[in-house]
């Protein structure tokens, strides 16, 4: 069911009771969840946030996808315009509200996932969960149980720089995120570009609520949902420095760790994309982590329409 009335406004932090610049909101459980549907054919693109990021983020790809294939993003409740939940949910309640708002949209199965980051966990999950309704998946650096050991460690001597570092974020934080969500969001049409800045300058905590997701029990999940599939699977890899790890992290720790974890990385999606039979793993060298769609645009669009191309030659035989 569409929900075409104004949201009321929910006292908490960065809810939003203004009308969603796209899409419509669907009664899921009896919350509003936002969804944007463009485009038309099979299979149907569905874009999965990443933590503290919303579907519009992802509307440079969005729109051009749309033009080949159908094409979707949403809010997660808890996030955009998405009703309030608490936070941080398992990938189980995930998982089952994106189900649910894609069958009350009419949006048909099978889909092709391109979760970022938090977004990959789920889009594993789901893959889990309902196998025959997924056609395939991009992973843009999703999270990965083997970080939690092998990251590199913050040392004594970047102490003092980390001290300044946060000084300086705590004074200035606003400012500095909103030039960096003005470069990242600079081609978004004014009204919407302007909608999605006030949004996450209210709710930079979000991110780090999702985050806290990000611990055994969802590693757990995984690990209990068994082998992915056997479908299609591109896990890209963002060799970059994060524009926005800068303003709250020692540039002396992001440029001496830059190469170890990268190596690290390295290493772990490309175990992830050999544990399927057709998984491929793919470098960016030019991409920072939350930026990945914004820095490579065009690579990530040429892997998408690749695996709709692959789609639909299996189902044309």
């Amino acid at each position: 069911m569409i929900i075409h009335t104004k949201k009321q406004q929910v006292d908490k932090p960065g809810s939003l009771d203004s009308e969603p610049p796209m899409g419509s909101c669907y009664n899921v459980e009896g919350r509003r969840v936002l969804l944007d549907r463009l485009g038309s054919g099979s299979p149907t693109v569905v874009f999965i946030p990443a933590a503290g990021m919303i579907g519009l983020d992802y509307l440079n790809i969005h729109q051009k996808i749309s033009q080949c294939a159908t094409s979707v993003i949403y809010d997660r409740s808890g996030t955009g315009w998405s009703d309030y939940v608490k936070l941080p949910r398992s990938a189980l309640e995930v998982t089952d509200e994106l189900r649910n708002v894609l069958n009350t949209a009419g949006v048909p199965a099978p889909y092709l996932f391109v979760g970022h980051s938090l977004g990959g966990i789920y889009a594993q999950q789901y893959a889990q969960r309902f196998p025959d309704e997924v056609a395939g998946m991009i992973l843009l650096e999703p999270p990965h149980e083997d970080f939690l050991t092998n990251t590199p460690k913050f040392k004594k001597r970047y102490l003092l720089q980390q001290c300044f570092t946060i000084l300086r974020a705590l004074l200035t934080y606003k400012k500095s995120f909103r030039i960096l969500f003005n470069q990242m969001f600079a081609s978004w049409p004014d009204e919407i570009r302007e909608s999605l800045i006030d949004y996450h300058l209210k709710t930079l905590s979000k991110t780090l609520t999702e985050r806290k997701n990000l611990n055994s029990e969802l590693y757990e999940e995984i690990h209990k949902g068994g082998n992915l599939p056997d479908i299609p699977l591109i896990v890209f890899t963002a060799m970059g420095i994060d524009p926005f790890m800068t303003p709250i992290t020692s540039e002396s720790f992001l440029r001496d760790t830059l190469d170890p974890f990268n190596n690290i990385k390295h290493t772990v999606y490309t175990k992830l994309a050999n544990s399927v039979p057709r998984g491929e793993h793919r470098i960016l060298n030019n991409a920072g982590h939350t930026t990945i769609h914004t820095d490579c645009p065009d690579e990530l669009v040429e892997a998408i329409r690749h695996l709709i191309n692959t789609h639909e030659e299996g189902t044309s035989e």
